[in-house]
């Protein structure tokens, strides 16, 4: 069993900054990648970030230079740094992890249950 816990979320202001983090906990044998997803009120999820156990990451093209995502591999935590928010940026964030659990033969994306984050003046 693998659980992802995401926190940060709130309310801010145009402008303002916020700072996401998720801890995946269980039994976890090796984490591939992590990464973050949002899903704004009648979008679609939206790829926001991501980051491989290597440290590439990726980024859509509307947060690059304003969010910048991190992991810290050995608490298995990954944390996005979000700078410049605009209002469009109003969504439910989710974690996402492509992990390899003990006893398990394939990896698989495991998440969390989501922080909402909203930017309004």
């Amino acid at each position: 069993q693998v659980q992802l816990v995401e926190s940060g979320g709130g309310l801010v202001q145009p402008g303002g900054s916020l700072r996401l983090s998720c801890a995946a906990s269980g039994n976890i044998f090796s984490i591939e990648a992590m990464g973050w997803y949002r899903q704004a009120p009648g979008e679609m999820h939206e790829l926001v970030a991501t980051i491989t156990s290597g440290g590439i990451t990726h980024y859509t093209d509307s947060v690059k230079g304003r969010f910048t995502i991190s992991r810290d591999g050995a608490k298995n935590t990954v944390h996005l740094q979000m700078n410049n928010l605009k209002p469009e940026d109003t969504a439910v964030y989710y974690c996402d992890g492509l992990i390899l659990s003990t006893g398990d033969e394939e990896r698989r994306h495991y998440w969390g249950q989501g922080t909402r984050v909203t930017v309004s003046s």
